[in-house]
């Protein structure tokens, strides 16, 4: 049983569609940017036994797998049990509605009587117009053609009674069945309809689904003229006054032109070239629009409201200022019923805009006069404004004329009369004729305006989401409406209380509807009010929850098709091939409407939810547009149908296209019947059809093979354009690897007019053709010509199609002959040559891969089902299994250690050249950022959920074996585990070489996908309990890249000594265990190793992590390399290192700290041996062994010697160790201030801590000068020294130190110093010293006029520059974490704030804050220039925003947000989890799977940073961990 597929979509706002298959659970999870936010997930899905209610939201629950509040993992779910369209909501904090979308569940739909599923890409539809089916009792006589072509569906139009005109789609009453259905003598209702539906969906396997035409009803509906507030009328909507009056102008001026009365203008009545259009405009310029004054209706009264505002002046009236808001500027109120200068002056703002000088007459008279001309004005700007619109409208006259009368696509309605009017009439008159005026006195009589009805349409390129007929539009002012003169537009408004009786009706219509059909196709969707449709379909779903939804939308943009989509839950859009203008078009329709590619991915059962198109019901033609055979030729009706049958989406056709009518089956004017069905019926036969008419056979076929391929899974197309006119489209099944090809030769022009090509190309099909399943030609059978049948809707009698099916290939008589070919051990092709395809021709073929390689392809696919059950169909044992295959994966990956799943997943490619290899390159695109898996998963994560076949890798694997090889080789060629997990890639490599070539990708995929994730349950077995928590939880699961940032080398290390069980191995495995600093940058050589990066990086990589074999290591390792009291900063295989930084002991003492107290027992190290290397300061290194101390003992040393004071000059100081530093920089000093008991050292040549940048131009002249030293006492230094310090005071007190201080020399004395002394020490001077409190007369501060930040802790203090000590530099978050005993709750609170402000970007932290002068967050190593401050580089820390500083300062803010109480510490843990959620994301997208050295100012990416580096995921590991 497969596990139930799971959907996830990340919260957004979005509008694409997200389509959900009934049965699927969808998780919400939260996107990046809300985690750390409080979010509630509002849905009006319902909750379980209650109906849908669009209005009703409810909170979805959130689960946590992990048992707790953990963003990154949590989620909330729907199980999608029920069709529709749904909508969710998410808010924020105190914002309820932050974003939001649509999710579009499909129907089920049943059929049979044992109620099977019909797929929706299984449906095949047939249009029927229902009032050409007769009565009732013949309909199954006339819809089994439909049964025998092999539909599935059949859509009805409308059944209702139809209006005046006979359009079957004006209903003049929605609730009745159309009289014409029902016998004389008989009394059927739509219990009668519904019974034959039933017979149909039971008896024949087919749904019927009908039109629902929300959007007008018939000018002769009875109940329109009862309740005329259901339409759009002068009382309801007055600001269409106007418009009616230019109608009923123009339809006088028809019965003019119409009676001769303007032929002495040049307006006959038979309207036939220019100069009777010239005429037209003439008369309507000269005549009509001057006779009507339109513009009146927009216009002031001028004196009126002169006198108006005279009075008010006399009065000594003010302005309102709360109306007017104290501005001037004249504002004009329009009449809202419109009369005839109806206009008003907005009195408030004349009074605020014309002031007079004073209250004399003549002032007042001078202020009145302003007005006068003001108004004059704005009137002529409304007659120019007006005179635009009549232009329009003479221009939308004048194209409505041409199209009716003079094109040659047109109706040709013949001369201007009553019955064909000039234009068609926008409005109902349902009264006697009467003169123009006095037609105009009835504006003003409510009881007969109400009755004059705007009629409905269609504007083009208008906004489908605006109502044309609503206030604001002027659409029937300007004549732009293409008008159903025989309908009229309802007026819903924006509910029921609005126009109660529509609604209840329309309502009524609907129920009936769903009651009796299966589905609804939505008439003028485009133009039907959104509100409307939507509560019209819930009602409709009320009573048959799984309905199907169609419509066609003209909205000409896919993202307004998205909202109609979204918001009505349509299951399928209509699509047309008609719409295509040659072959080629009409096969890139069948590709976007449907399917994945041949060989794409496999997708995991819990997947994103990715946007797509909606679904597609692709259709030959729809009844309602041109006949193909009058744009194309007959011989083109097969193959195009044959090219839309093999779209993987929903298809069908309109009755009469497969009988071959040549003409359009009129919608409004066509009463003639279809014919019936007759097996036998003759082909000139009129009345009844049968297997020979048309190209009924050849559909038959296609329906069905439709059919087949969706159900068993042929899900993958290909659409080949061979030439011109021939199209081949592949529809492959990914499971069984069966394939069919469609070859159509199509025939868009008629072949007796139109040489076509008598070549046809050859084909190459890959796989074996196991049979013909169609092979079929029109043919000319000499029946005669057509004739137009006067009762009867007949075809063309004189073609037929001639066809044979499941015929071996050398039965075919469309091809010649069929070549066997193979282009090496996997490319099985057959060369495919013709002799008959001639225009109007199918053929399609069953493909399967050649013996071999199917037998191979299930053996894959068996070995990959042990990882996901999706690879159970088609797969087939291995008789004969090679020996490593006969283990599961996991077993073998459970001998794996961490340095060989290291090999296994990552090593860039500096590390892969010292063992003499590399990373693969993929020929003309890039080379891969990892030689191990997580460089292909990287690629393939962008390329798996797209299905981007297309990208360089995937052609790389099409066309050779390069990289298959080198994945599986580079392990092979090692020793042990590894190898043997090579040989299991190469095994099943082996299978997969032997397929063909296009489905390499997506098998290469499933492999490297089992194999990964296999690797990573490997890897979290041997990694802590805390890892293997956050492998389901943390924000970092996906990536799980905690081993890309901490391997070790492969390199085998010596054996431990014998003697003592936690003795440390000799230098030359240090490099081996340590972690790389960073890629790409310091992945080998001497540049590998830096210890204070080790040692940052230490917790979080390695204890946390639970590899605490290797940290012990790691910390002996470099405590014998101890000398000066130091440890090195760059470790350099034991060959070169340095001893120049200040900070690297104490982080190694932090380290030894955090063992002892996060692992059992682990003050254990402190008796373990160190083998030193220097035992003094000046000797050569000894050998392993040769000296040996407990590390205690080095502890001591280390302290003793900082409190004695350590100054000495580097060894081989000069260029030979660096090309930049200047002579003074090589001496290196530290000391203990026995005033503070800071620890102090540096000078302004040399940078001691991590901002260890020295400058390297000679053009800026900074080379030489670091450019942040931080001499003197760095404030994360002085932490780390107060953690030490105090660690050893408790170790003492417990006997597990055996130190309580130390003796050294001072001022020629020895005197013994007090660990605990010194302690204390720190403890009373750092804030003393540290805080800077913006207070001038705080007696310790020093400097008060270097103060420009206050409420913050300085960098350093006692530097050689003070005003350094006062730089804001996120460094004190450190000593805040190691030693939180130093700061007071509050001042800690307040710098923090700071901090939040200034440093904390996207990512990482400012370096330096950006009101600084020397400030500039953008890092530039290769810029060389004069600026002192930028060039090479040389702005490293002075502002670009590095990463690990961040995990301190995270780690700060809960440390003391706990302090500060509950809800405090709510706040900050979301701070946290939000910024942390930004590492996630770059996680997510970046190629390394790691976090970056640093970013550019405000998180921009910096070429120059490293790409992935151990200290910056280390920390933020620290940081999940405090949480």
């Amino acid at each position: 049983c497969l596990k139930k597929e799971q959907l996830v979509l990340l919260l957004c706002a979005t509008v694409k569609i997200f389509l959900c298959p009934l049965g699927f659970e969808l998780q919400f999870r939260l996107g990046p940017s809300l985690q750390g936010r409080k979010v509630m997930v509002h849905t009006n899905y319902p909750l379980e036994g209650q109906p849908f209610q669009r209005h009703n939201f409810h909170v979805l629950e959130w689960n946590y797998p992990s048992g707790k509040d953990d963003d990154s993992d949590k989620f909330c779910s729907l199980n999608l049990k029920i069709a529709g369209s749904y909508q969710y909501y998410f808010g924020c904090g105190d914002t309820e509605r932050s974003g939001g979308g649509y999710i579009v569940v499909d129907p089920v739909l049943c059929v049979g009587a044992d109620n099977h599923v019909l797929p929706l890409d299984c449906i095949t539809i047939q249009t029927y117009l229902s009032k050409c089916l007769g009565h009732l009792d013949d309909w199954p006589d006339r819809l089994r053609v439909a049964k025998e072509s092999g539909y599935n569906m059949i859509h009805f139009t409308p059944l209702q009674t139809l209006g005046e005109s006979r359009s079957c789609y004006s209903l003049a009453d929605q609730l009745a069945v159309n009289p014409d259905f029902i016998p004389e003598g008989q009394s059927y209702s739509w219990v009668d309809v519904g019974a034959l539906v039933e017979k149909l969906r039971k008896e024949w396997n087919m749904l019927c689904i009908t039109d629902v035409v929300y959007n007008h009803t018939a000018a002769n509906s009875v109940w329109i003229r009862e309740h005329p507030e259901c339409g759009y009328n002068l009382v309801n909507s007055p600001h269409l006054r106007p418009a009616w009056v230019l109608d009923r102008a123009l339809w006088h001026l028809t019965t003019r032109v119409a009676e001769g009365r303007y032929k002495a203008k040049g307006l006959p009545a038979d309207i036939t070239n220019d100069s009777h259009l010239n005429a037209i405009r003439t008369v309507l310029r000269q005549d009509l629009f001057p006779e009507i004054k339109l513009w009146e209706f927009y216009q002031v009264k001028v004196e009126s409201a002169v006198e108006q505002f005279r009075i008010l002046l006399q009065n000594g009236s003010k302005p309102d200022h709360s109306k007017t808001g104290g501005k001037p500027g004249l504002k004009i109120v329009q009449d809202p019923q419109f009369h005839r200068y109806g206009n008003t002056v907005d009195m408030d703002s004349a009074l605020e805009t014309f002031v007079p000088h004073s209250s004399l007459p003549q002032h007042i008279e001078e202020c009145c006069g302003w007005l006068r001309q003001k108004l004059s004005d704005l009137n002529k700007e409304q007659l120019h404004i007006i005179q635009q619109h009549q232009e329009q409208a003479a221009n939308c006259i004048v194209g409505n004329v041409v199209y009716e009368r003079l094109a040659d696509h047109g109706p040709k309605l013949g001369p201007v009369n009553r019955k064909n009017p000039l234009v068609t009439r926008y409005f109902t008159f349902p009264y006697q004729d009467m003169t123009l005026e006095q037609e105009l006195q009835l504006l003003d009589q409510p009881d007969k305006s109400c009755h004059f009805l705007a009629h409905n349409g269609w504007v083009m390129g208008d906004d489908p989401l605006r109502n044309f007929a609503e206030p604001g539009s002027n659409v029937y002012l300007r004549r732009e409406l293409i008008c159903w003169g025989d309908s009229v537009k309802l007026r819903y408004g924006n509910g029921p209380e609005d126009c109660p009786y529509l609604w209840a009706h329309m309502q009524k219509y609907t129920e009936i509807t769903a009651k009796y059909f299966h589905g609804v196709r939505l008439d003028n969707c485009h133009s039907t009010p959104l509100h409307v449709a939507e509560a019209m379909l819930d009602a409709a779903r009320a009573v048959r929850p799984n309905l199907y939804v169609i419509a066609e939308l003209f909205t000409g943009s896919e993202l307004i098709d998205n909202v109609f989509v979204n918001r009505l839950g349509i299951s399928s859009l209509i699509r047309e091939a008609m719409s295509a203008g040659d072959s080629h078009e009409e096969g890139r329709l069948v590709y976007r409407y449907g399917g994945e590619p041949v060989g794409a991915f496999v997708q995991p059962s819990l997947r994103p939810l990715m946007p797509s198109i909606a679904h597609a019901m692709f259709l030959d033609v729809t009844h309602d547009n041109e006949c193909p055979i009058q744009l194309r030729s007959a011989l083109d009706s097969l193959p195009s149908s044959a090219i839309v049958s093999m779209a993987c989406c929903a298809t069908g056709s309109t009755r009469g296209y497969d009988e071959l009518v040549p003409h359009q089956i009129s919608v409004v004017k066509e009463e003639r019947f279809y014919p019936k069905w007759n097996p036998a019926a003759p082909a000139t036969s009129a009345s009844e059809v049968g297997f020979h008419t048309g190209i009924i056979a050849g559909k038959l076929a296609l329906n069905k093979l439709h059919q087949e391929l969706a159900a068993q899974g042929f899900i993958q197309v290909y659409v080949d354009q061979v030439d011109a006119d021939i199209v081949a489209i592949t529809r492959h099944c990914p499971s069984t690897h069966q394939s069919v090809v469609a070859v159509c030769r199509t025939a868009f022009k008629d072949p007796k007019t139109h040489q076509y090509d008598t070549n046809v190309p050859p084909m190459f099909i890959p796989g074996k053709i196991e049979e013909v399943i169609l092979e079929a030609r029109t043919v000319d059978r000499h029946a005669g010509t057509y004739k137009k049948d006067d009762g009867y809707i007949n075809g063309m009698p004189e073609y037929t199609v001639e066809i044979k099916e499941h015929i071996p290939l050398q039965d075919s008589t469309v091809v010649k002959q069929a070549g066997v070919t193979s282009k090496g051990r996997s490319e099985f092709v057959q060369e495919i040559t013709f002799q008959k395809l001639t225009p109007g021709s199918v053929i399609a073929f069953r493909v399967s891969l050649d013996p071999k390689a199917q037998k191979l392809v299930g053996v894959l696919r068996h070995y990959l089902s042990q990882f996901s059950p999706k690879y159970r169909r088609g797969s087939t044992a291995d008789e004969n299994p090679p020996e490593v295959l006969q283990k599961p994966l996991a077993q073998l990956m459970s001998k794996l250690t961490l340095a060989d799943l290291n090999v296994l997943l990552f090593r860039c490619d500096s590390e892969e050249q010292e063992d003499g290899g590399g990373c693969y390159n993929i020929p003309g695109w890039e080379t891969l950022k990892y030689a191990g898996l997580q460089g292909l998963m990287s690629v393939l994560a962008d390329i798996r959920p797209n299905n981007d076949l297309g990208h360089p890798v995937c052609a790389n694997l099409r066309q050779g074996d390069w990289l298959i090889d080198f994945v599986s080789n580079r392990l092979v060629n090692r020793e042990g585990p590894l190898a043997q997990v090579g040989q299991w890639l190469g095994a099943m490599f082996n299978y997969m070489k032997h397929i063909p070539r296009y489905l390499i990708p997506c098998y290469f995929d499933a492999i490297l996908v089992s194999t990964y994730t296999t690797a990573l349950d490997a890897a979290y077995k041997l990694m802590s309990r805390y890892l293997s928590f956050e492998k389901v939880s943390s924000l970092f699961k996906t990536q799980r890249n905690v081993l890309s940032l901490c391997p070790v080398s492969s390199r085998t290390a010596p054996a431990l000594s014998v003697t003592w069980r936690w003795r440390m191995f000799p230098i030359v495995s240090i490099q081996s265990q340590a972690r790389r600093s960073s890629l790409p940058h310091f992945s080998s050589g001497i540049f590998r190793c830096w210890g204070r990066d080790t040692f940052i990086a230490l917790r979080g990589l390695m204890l946390l992590t639970g590899r605490h074999t290797e940290a012990r290591n790691i910390i002996l390792a470099f405590a014998g390399t101890l000398r000066h009291g130091l440890i090195p900063n760059l470790l350099g295989e034991g060959r070169c290192a340095r001893y120049n930084c200040r900070d690297a002991l104490w982080w190694w003492l932090q380290c030894i700290q955090d063992y002892a107290t996060h692992i059992p027992q682990g003050h254990e190290i402190l008796n373990c041996l160190v083998t030193r290397m220097y035992p003094t300061d000046d000797c050569e290194p000894r050998k392993p062994g040769e000296v040996e101390q407990p590390l205690y003992d080095v502890i001591q040393e280390a302290l003793q010697r900082h409190l004695e004071g350590i100054s000495f000059r580097e060894r081989n100081a000069g260029p030979k160790i660096d090309m930049n530093m200047r002579d003074e920089g090589f001496s290196v000093a530290a000391k203990v201030d026995p005033a503070t008991g800071f620890i102090s050292g540096g000078n302004r040549f040399n940078c001691g801590t991590w901002m260890d940048k020295m400058g390297e131009s000679e053009k800026a002249r900074n080379k030489g000068m670091p450019a942040t030293p931080r001499d003197g006492a760095a404030v994360e230094i002085v932490g780390l020294s107060k953690s030490a310090v105090r660690w050893v005071v408790e170790l003492h007190a417990k006997g597990l130190f055996p130190y309580d201080g130390t003796k050294i020399h001072r001022d020629g004395k020895e005197v013994f110093v007090s660990y605990s002394q010194w302690n204390q020490q720190l403890q009373q001077s750092f804030e003393a010293a540290f805080w800077v409190s913006g207070d001038p007369k705080d007696p310790n501060e020093k400097h008060p006029d270097l103060v420009h930040k206050k409420g913050i802790y300085k960098d350093s203090y006692g530097a050689s520059s003070p005003w350094c000590d006062y730089q804001l530099r996120p460094n004190f978050t450190i000593a805040m974490v190691v030693a939180p005993e130093l700061f007071t709750v509050e001042r800690a609170w307040k710098a923090l704030d700071v901090a939040e402000k200034k440093l904390l970007g996207p990512l990482g932290m400012k370096t330096l804050d950006p009101d600084d002068m020397v400030y500039c967050g953008v890092y530039d190593n290769a810029l060389d220039n004069d600026n002192y401050n930028l060039a090479k580089g040389f702005n490293y820390h002075q502002g670009p925003e590095w990463l690990w500083p961040v995990g301190y300062f995270l780690r700060a803010k809960l440390y003391f947000a706990k302090k500060l109480g509950q809800e405090t510490y709510g706040q900050t843990v979301n701070l946290v989890k939000n910024v942390l959620s930004r590492h996630y994301t770059h996680l997510e997208r970046s190629p390394w799977r790691g976090l970056p050295e640093l970013t550019n100012e405000n998180g921009q990416y910096c070429k120059f940073s490293c790409e992935t580096q151990a200290w910056s995921l280390a920390t933020v590991l620290e940081v999940l961990y405090d949480l």
